[in-house]
């Protein structure tokens, strides 16, 4: 009977070291996550070429400072994102996370004449950048006093394509940023929904670890995978 006993007791202490184990585990996890690593699969074609639809990335939540966990919040913030650079940042208006690149900086006058970027009345260089719609939609028929206070309030939502290539003069607001996609004939990016602050900042990405093409069948496995993507540097 008390041999019984102690196998009995020595079973249940594996059991406890194992869900110990366990538990210490996914702690690491949510540490690492919630400080270090993010992990963002591409849902759209807003940085293509760039960074492709099914494009599984690492990203680094430290590359500005460190955040309080689950909120807007920095910590403390050694860096801020960088004219030209690719950042991860939460939507202001949905619980989701997007990337796209970094144009203007607080104080930068943004403008898109003909599709083509202008950074403080200079014409941009972009090799990365791709226009996929050989329309040009014209510039709003509103008074340019209005187009910053109308962009602040987000009021371009609401127009469609009409700032799509043709937007602004605005001037970037202090604490914030001006974000586009690479494909910038189809990005959900500041021409739109306004100036990115500084607090919905997450990070930048390190490398594609994984790339799934939902175009190719199923039965072609290999084709789905893109093995050329995997462990390249989006920049």
């Amino acid at each position: 009977m008390d041999l019984f006993k102690r196998n009995r007791k020595k079973k249940k202490s594996a059991i406890e070291d194992w869900t110990e184990s366990l538990i210490v585990a996914i702690v690491l996890a949510a540490i690492v996550k919630a400080f270090l690593i993010q992990t963002y699969m591409v849902p759209t074609g807003s940085m293509e070429k760039t960074i492709l639809v099914g494009d599984f990335l690492f990203g680094n939540r430290l590359s500005y400072g460190i955040k309080v966990p689950f909120k807007n919040k920095f910590i403390v913030q050694w860096k801020k994102p960088e004219r030209g650079q690719i950042v991860i940042f939460k939507y202001p208006y949905a619980n989701k996370l997007f990337v796209k690149r970094c144009v203007g900086l607080e104080g930068d006058t943004i403008q898109v004449i003909n599709k083509i970027l202008y950074v403080n009345h200079k014409k941009m260089i972009e090799p990365y950048v791709q226009h996929i719609d050989p329309v040009t939609y014209p510039p709003l028929d509103i008074d340019s006093s209005l187009i910053q206070q109308y962009w602040e309030n987000k009021e371009f939502l609401y127009t469609g394509l009409s700032v799509r290539d043709n937007f602004g003069p605005v001037v970037v607001p202090k604490g914030c940023y001006f974000m586009m996609g690479d494909n910038r004939d189809n990005s959900d990016d500041s021409r739109f929904w306004g100036p990115l602050k500084n607090k919905y900042v997450v990070g930048t990405p390190l490398f594609i670890y994984f790339s799934w093409d939902n175009k190719a069948p199923l039965y072609q496995i290999w084709r789905k995978i893109r093995f050329s993507r995997i462990f390249r540097f989006p920049k």
